[in-house]
């Protein structure tokens, strides 16, 4: 068996068509100008500082982006030259991004947040000639700019789209925080100077062909170095038309649905479903700046009573955890999506309860634009990552290279898709490295097919904790040790043992203060077997996370090692 049977899709919905259809569109941004046009008086994007919010219609980002395109276009820029965007949910986000595509440029999505040292890498490794950074992290780029090939830059202040005296006072109130650091690029041109200079000028179109390379989205590195995928107008035009088909029973209308985005959109996930896909809709996307601040959120939640979201696990947890979230009034609230890691199924069912909707687990990674497949609207499996996508093919690759059919065994979970990328950008042995012969992408997931065509992870191939000749898999240890009421978050992995090669370690944060080691080991004598039980376990006041919530099991190994 090399495919899931089509008739399994049709168990849970009817209406999800098998196949999807891009021929409507040349290129992405044919897509999004023409949304851009057609919603022109909805709103689109809107930001909450304080008491105060921005707001930016459809029409305002297409006007704006547009003058971006001309002002890039005047610096002498080339088709396909990189420009790196390294800004927050801020609103000025999709006018620099649709602006960068617009002049036919390659936007290269980086966390702001990223070192100099990080800085240096990504820009030398993707060849960025032009950046447009939020000024709250100019500092770091100063440190390296000179080091790079880029020779432009644009700088966006928080407040600068709110203008007049409430611009002024947020970016002050900013700097006051020491939120915003000292930097020196003489060279570098204010966001609305820009939108200045390009206004009114023509924008040279460009001949693109799907095939064109569209973004290049670094992978997360959270279990080594990052690098750059290749994703083509094809990838993400397909993964848009696959998600919007895939939410065609989740009651969506057109113009009316609001989107919280608390995921940065700099990350794949939020990238195309939130700020790419929801332009199909015409939806509008509140953009959280800073989604750790639990209480800051529950008040945006508050004001603009979102009909959808996207969260990660703990994100999800976080909230639950929060007695002013748990008040809120979820009656508009339609569902909501996690990815970037797994769901806990104790978190998956406190939301369902809290918030009378369901919690949907989908599944994706950087190289595949990012959704490979997701659970259905109204036919949720908690602890699965669903079917997969129109035009998608999953399958279950043993050690051996015998592929699994439905509850054979497990192994690696393997796609093909129209959103499976072209390769690591400039890494041609990386990229050999990542596809079979016959043109699988090898996830590095192992997962197992469920009789109805579902599939469930089961963990990392690098995250496998092997004990005495055991697989242990850090997902089952946290999945079971979440569902304890003391523990508020929890991390397993891997580190030397002389007797069994490897141990299990245990990283947990508390919920009670009054938790001990005693109660958590007893836990542990009744929920696993001898080799799954902990051995070492250790409190934490946090853990270490990405940008987007993800804990980062690989830095708590390194700690290990020193």
């Amino acid at each position: 068996m090399t495919t899931t049977d089509r008739i399994w899709l049709k168990s849970y919905s009817k209406s999800i068509p098998h196949d999807i259809n891009i021929d409507q569109y040349p290129s992405l941004i044919g897509f999004i100008s023409d949304n851009l046009k057609k919603f022109k008086d909805r709103p689109a994007y809107t930001c909450l500082i304080g008491s105060n919010q921005k707001t930016l219609s459809y029409g305002d980002v297409d006007r704006m982006s547009n003058a971006m395109a001309a002002y890039l276009q005047s610096l002498g820029l080339q088709k396909g030259d990189r420009v790196a965007i390294m800004l927050p949910n801020i609103v000025q986000y999709p006018v620099a991004l649709f602006g960068v595509m617009r002049a036919g440029l390659i936007p290269v999505n980086t966390n702001p947040l990223y070192t100099g040292r990080e800085i240096k890498h990504q820009f030398n490794d993707a060849g960025v000639k032009a950046v447009i950074i939020a000024e709250n992290f100019a500092h770091e780029l100063e440190k390296v700019v000179k080091d790079t090939g880029v020779k432009h830059i644009v700088t966006a202040s928080i407040g600068g789209m709110f203008g007049g005296l409430k611009g002024f006072v947020i970016n002050t109130v900013l700097k006051f925080k020491g939120m915003v650091k000292k930097y020196n690029l003489p060279s570098a041109v204010k966001f609305p100077a820009a939108i200045k200079a390009g206004t009114g000028k023509k924008v040279s179109e460009h001949a693109v062909s799907k095939e064109d390379m569209a973004c290049i989205q670094y992978t997360g590195g959270t279990t080594g170095v990052a690098k750059g995928a290749v994703l083509t107008n094809r990838n993400l035009l397909s993964n848009m038309a696959q998600m919007s088909a895939w939410l065609a029973d989740a009651n969506m209308k057109e113009g009316q649905e609001v989107m919280l985005t608390p995921l940065p959109m700099y990350h794949i996930f939020s990238f195309t479903v939130n700020c790419l896909c929801m332009s199909n809709f015409g939806a509008l996307n509140v953009l959280v700046p800073n989604p750790r601040d639990i209480p800051g959120l529950v008040d945006v939640i508050a004001k603009t009573k979102p009909t959808l979201m996207t969260g990660v696990n703990t994100l999800y947890n976080a909230m639950l955890n929060n007695d002013a979230f748990r008040a809120l009034d979820f009656s508009a609230l339609k569902f909501s999506i996690g990815g970037a890691m797994a769901i806990q199924a104790p978190v998956a069912k406190r939301w369902k309860e809290v918030t009378k909707n369901e919690l949907l687990e989908g599944y994706g990674m950087t190289e595949t634009s990012p959704v490979a497949s997701a659970n259905v609207v109204g036919n949720v499996e908690t602890g699965t990552i669903g079917l997969p996508m129109p035009s998608t093919y999953m399958r279950i690759m043993d050690a051996e290279g015998n592929v699994q059919g439905p509850e054979e065994g497990r192994g690696e979970i393997q796609i093909k898709g129209p959103q499976v990328m072209q390769g690591y950008y400039n890494r041609p042995e990386a990229t050999a490295e990542t596809f079979t012969a016959d043109g699988w992408l090898k996830t590095g997931d192992v997962g197992i097919m469920l009789k109805n065509g579902a599939f469930k992870i089961v963990d990392r191939m690098k995250d496998m904790i092997l004990v005495s000749g055991f697989n242990v898999y850090p997902n089952e240890i946290e999945d079971v040790l979440a569902s304890h009421p003391k523990i508020l978050e929890i991390a397993a992995v891997g580190v030397p043992d002389a007797k069994s090669s490897e141990a299990v370690k245990v990283f947990i944060v508390k919920k009670d203060a009054s938790l001990t080691e005693e109660e958590v080991r007893a836990f542990c004598v009744e929920n696993f077997t001898g080799y799954k039980k902990p051995k070492h376990i250790e409190f934490r006041d946090e853990l270490p996370k990405t940008n987007v919530g993800k804990i980062l099991r690989r830095a708590l190994r390194d700690e290990t090692k020193k």
